[in-house]
């Protein structure tokens, strides 16, 4: 996955499963970053040694900061990393597993500054493989905390959302059949 820093387009960082080896299953959170615009890239390792994450989502706010979405793979909950310097280095943001979360993860953040919830991060899942229970969270502290995972209607599966300029939210995704679902929230900030 690949975020660009809105504020400096220069600014990329990049998050994926780091397998050690073919022969094995365990995976990590790596990351790479660059700060000119691609053309050279800089891959440090990934956020925690030894343990075992998947699913890596990024994205970035309108100030510079990156966020980094990475489920444990023994409880299918996940937490927020955040870099303040362009993907170089990453801190816990959320206690670890602390972002709820299930398989297939997505998240975005409201990037609109004239937005009730400007800076709010919104995260969808698949719902039959959660870390406890719903299928979407939110957090109004730029994912320190999340608030108590709440059901969708519908129940769709394996897609993607975004935040429009006017605050609604829209998540897109299957039913695990032929139909395919646009939720939009007009009060999720």
């Amino acid at each position: 996955f690949i975020a660009v820093d809105l504020m400096d387009g220069n600014k990329i960082t990049i998050g994926w499963r780091q397998f050690n080896t073919y022969t094995s299953n365990f995976r990590q959170a790596g990351y790479g970053y660059t700060t000119d615009a691609g053309l050279h890239w800089t891959f440090p390792g990934v956020l925690q040694n030894n343990v075992f994450r998947s699913d890596p989502v990024l994205d970035s706010d309108d100030t510079g900061n990156f966020f980094y979405l990475s489920l444990l793979v023994d409880t299918f909950c996940g937490d927020i990393w955040r870099s303040t310097n362009g993907g170089q280095s990453w801190t816990l943001r959320s206690p670890q597993g602390g972002a709820h979360s299930g398989d297939k993860e997505w998240f975005t953040v409201d990037k609109t500054p004239s937005s009730m919830g400007h800076g709010f991060q919104y995260q969808f899942w698949t719902g039959f493989f959660a870390c406890d229970f719903g299928e979407f969270s939110r957090s109004t502290d730029g994912g320190a905390t999340w608030q108590s995972p709440v059901n969708i209607p519908n129940d769709p599966n394996w897609g993607s959302l975004d935040v429009a300029s006017n605050g609604y939210l829209f998540i897109g995704g299957n039913d695990e059949g032929s139909s395919f679902w646009c939720i939009r929230s007009t009060n999720a900030q």
